[in-house]
């Protein structure tokens, strides 16, 4: 549906409404609007690659998938849910600080940070074993944030009497609601899968893109005027996928494990609002404002991912963990309801894009404490973790640690992660030559107690 208003005096001449057409024509591609130019790519300020949640997993860096004995391993590998013996509840809480370094290399005078700070239910689960025709199985509910969308830039290109100036923020996340089970093969290996709902159950899952761009004394055929518009523009996200997973005990020290999360087709309902004025201070005859409305029907194609895992626990107090992943980020594609397909890293047609796949490699151990009648433990891990690009992945990187206390029905964990990429993010105004450093720091604590 398309709704387009125009408000203007009817005793214009017909030379006005030329000049105005220009001016419409002309001002899409004034330099304040340039960052909506890309408004068909997919941003995703965190991690782009579907890791899973928990702090104990991310105090040992994400290295987790031949772990996986709590209740987030719905996320990581649904194949380790086995190793819950007991019904438990568990819940995950997120802070995230973010400050994007922005550097417009052709226009140095738009430079500069943009921080965010987001707090988020990160995980909620519940989770039951059992027994029946004598084999032990698992189930479990399970909520996750998986992206979060959130991020806030203001730059001014230009100087003097004339520029233009664009406030931008972006906000929102998607997170799915999952079911979960597993079963036990035989006694040393479990296969397990996790069916995920992306869609509103818990909450909006979409985000909103919001511009108000600013041109102040553009000059155009002789007249000089101001023009200024807000946009905003909200995608809302369902679909569905899986989780797979196994784990091979292979003897008491060795474990591996392996997740494959399957591709899926997502509805995308894409709406656009956007309201703008032009003031011509020597002219006002030619002052004019519109509104317009739009709704479109998208498809955006999630891809493929899939990693392997390997533990080795050196003693009841000492196991360390490493994992490499794998996203088939060449199948993430838009699907425009005209049936035009665009890469949404980076706007442009996907055979044009060259977006090649990200392989992470994350490397962790956990330390245990333990007292008679409670445990403290101790975790550290680094990762490698590159985010899709244009020609090759940007390079991002990090450590985390984490620590805790289980005792009885009740267990606590808390942990810390920062994770940072420097000049990252060229493809995003690579007309400005843009590029930017970024610093992350994460904080999650989980609470899990058994029923």
């Amino acid at each position: 549906m398309l709704i387009l208003k125009w408000n203007w005096s009817y005793s214009k001449v017909a030379v006005n409404l030329i000049s105005l057409t220009v001016t419409l024509f002309f001002s899409a591609f004034s330099p304040g609007s340039v960052y909506c130019q890309s408004a068909e790519r997919t941003e995703i300020p965190s991690s782009f690659n579907p890791v899973g949640s928990g702090a104990r997993a991310l105090g040992m860096g994400g290295a987790f998938i031949a772990i996986a004995d709590d209740a987030t391993a719905a996320s990581w590998n649904p194949g380790g849910l086995i190793q819950l013996e007991k019904p438990e509840v568990s819940g995950v809480g997120a802070l995230v600080k973010r400050t994007e370094d922005n550097t417009f290399a052709l226009a140095p005078e738009a430079s500069g940070n943009g921080p965010v700070l987001n707090e988020n239910l990160n995980y909620m689960s519940a989770t039951y074993p059992f027994v029946f025709l004598d084999r032990n199985m698992v189930v479990s509910i399970n909520y996750q944030h998986l992206y979060d969308m959130n991020r806030k830039w203001n730059f001014t290109i230009g100087g003097g009497n004339s520029s233009s100036t664009t406030d931008y923020k972006q906000s929102g996340n998607l997170s799915a609601m999952g079911l979960a089970y597993c079963v036990q093969i035989t006694p040393l290996f479990s296969l397990g899968g996790t069916l995920n709902y992306w869609g509103n159950l818990l909450g909006q899952n979409e985000w909103k893109q919001k511009y108000h761009d600013v041109d102040t004394d553009v000059t155009l055929t002789g007249k000089k005027y101001r023009y200024a518009s807000d946009i905003e523009e909200v995608f809302k996200l369902s679909g569905f996928n899986a989780n797979l997973g196994f784990l091979w005990s292979i003897n008491d020290k060795l474990t591996v494990g392996g997740v494959f999360k399957t591709p899926f087709t997502a509805n995308l309902k894409h709406q656009i609002t956007k309201d703008y004025s032009f003031d011509y201070p020597n002219d006002p005859a030619l002052n004019n404002s519109g509104e317009l409305s739009l709704t479109d029907y998208e498809k955006l194609h999630m891809p493929a991912s899939y990693g392997v895992g390997i533990a080795y626990r050196f003693s009841d107090r000492l196991t360390l963990a490493s994992d490499i992943y794998r996203t088939e980020w060449k199948n993430f594609v838009l699907t425009g309801s005209d049936g035009t397909k665009i890469s949404p890293i980076t706007g442009e047609s996907t055979s044009s894009s060259d977006i090649s796949s990200t392989n992470q490699v994350r490397m962790g151990g956990e330390y245990l404490i333990i007292r008679h009648d409670y445990i403290i433990p101790l975790r550290a891990g680094m990762f490698y973790d590159p985010a899709p690009a244009k020609g090759k992945p940007d390079d991002y990187y990090g450590f985390s640690a984490g620590t805790g206390y289980a005792s009885g029905r009740f267990v606590f964990d808390v942990a810390y992660q920062y994770r940072f990429g420097n000049l990252v993010g060229e493809s995003i105004l690579g007309n400005l030559g843009f590029s930017q450093n970024v610093r992350e720091h994460t904080v999650y604590t989980s609470i899990i107690y058994y029923l």
